[in-house]
């Protein structure tokens, strides 16, 4: 029997050599994307471990046991994966595990995509050096002039499953010390992608995995926390949902001018006025002053879809098997049918139907 190191070697050199038919620039992003993933997972101890060393400080034991409750709450009330995943833990000593790039055009809030071996097409492309992901940013806007770029960090990422037989997805210190709702979210949000990926489309895969975020947060903070957790998780919520609304409504005036009749000087002209207001509104913050295109069209990708999913799981009556498989039902279809159907009237995703 193959040990796992060499297992996965073996997996990653197969990855590789899928992508040597692009060249060697993706050789070696990918070779960066393997050697990263492998010294996450070296650096991983279980957390049972953890738990019983007496150099583990007490904070930290108290996170561990709180992750592994929401662990065993997101199998025994969500019915998400019940695997390896999340029963580790690894220590990164910088701020994220990742740094993604997002890119769109001048004139447009479509998320330029970049299409990878067994993950398949994505908005994004992550680096775990954030000098490298810099780097790849100054190169993609002098190879295309005029496009809008996005480095930004990333607390955490799923694997899918695939590295279960590794021991799965770790919690991570970039996100450990999160507040109760958030932590809770963020392990159900990563989960979810377990559970229903397409290869093909970015905003269905994380508007889904929002809405479970969403969803399970909340159902765990009604269960199993104590009132000052589940107000302060609302008050944020309260705090992004105004967030989301405002940077909406720019997303929309932007997204109506790129489709409309006007030349693409008056668009320019019309989408610099439109930027100006948005960096002075003061609900959004230190993210207004580096909002452009890419950090636009990843909001939407996060968020527009979400409501059509929380609708969905409201029309199966909360069920979430019943939810999952309908969801499936969506993903199986072609991606031209695909949006089309999530955002038919609920009545028509009714239980029983």
């Amino acid at each position: 029997m193959m040990k796992p190191g060499r297992k996965l070697l073996a997996l990653l050199a197969a990855a590789l050599l899928l992508a040597g038919v692009s060249g060697c620039a993706q050789l070696a992003y990918l070779s960066q994307s393997a050697g990263g993933h492998l010294r996450l997972l070296a650096s991983a101890q279980p957390v049972e471990r953890l738990l019983q060393d007496p150099q583990t400080s007490a904070e930290l034991g108290e996170r561990l046991r709180l992750a592994q409750r929401l662990r065993e709450f997101s199998v025994q009330q969500l019915q998400l994966p019940d695997n390896a995943s999340y029963r580790r833990y690894a220590d990164l000593r910088r701020e994220a595990v990742v740094w993604n790039v997002v890119a769109a055009p001048e004139l447009s809030l479509r998320l330029k995509t970049w299409c990878f071996p067994l993950m398949g097409c994505v908005g994004y492309r992550g680096y775990f050096d954030p000098a490298e992901a810099q780097a790849y940013a100054r190169a993609l806007q002098a190879e295309e002039p005029g496009l809008e770029v996005l480095v930004y960090p990333v607390p955490a990422y799923s694997t899918l499953g695939w590295s279960n037989w590794l021991g799965g997805d770790p919690l991570l210190s970039s996100f450990i010390r999160y507040p109760e709702g958030e932590l809770a979210g963020l392990i159900f949000h990563e989960l979810a992608h377990q559970l229903v990926y397409v290869a093909d489309d970015t905003a269905f895969n994380e508007a889904f995995a929002t809405a479970v975020e969403r969803r399970g947060a909340q159902a765990w903070l009604a269960q199993r926390a104590d009132a000052p957790a589940r107000e302060a998780y609302e008050g944020r919520q309260r705090g992004r949902e105004r967030f989301r609304a405002l940077a909406g409504r720019y997303r929309a005036q932007l997204e109506a001018l790129y489709r409309g009749p006007l030349s693409e000087a008056e668009k320019r002209s019309a989408k610099a006025e439109l930027m100006r207001a948005l960096r002075a509104e003061p609900g959004l913050g230190a993210w207004a002053a580096q909002a452009n295109n890419a950090s636009l069209a990843l909001l939407a990708a996060y968020n527009e879809l979400s409501p059509a999913f929380e609708a969905l799981l409201d029309a199966q009556g909360g069920d979430w098997p019943r939810f999952y498989a309908e969801v499936q039902r969506l993903a199986a279809l072609p991606k031209s049918q695909r949006q089309q159907q999530l955002l038919l009237p609920t009545k028509n995703h009714q239980p029983g139907d």
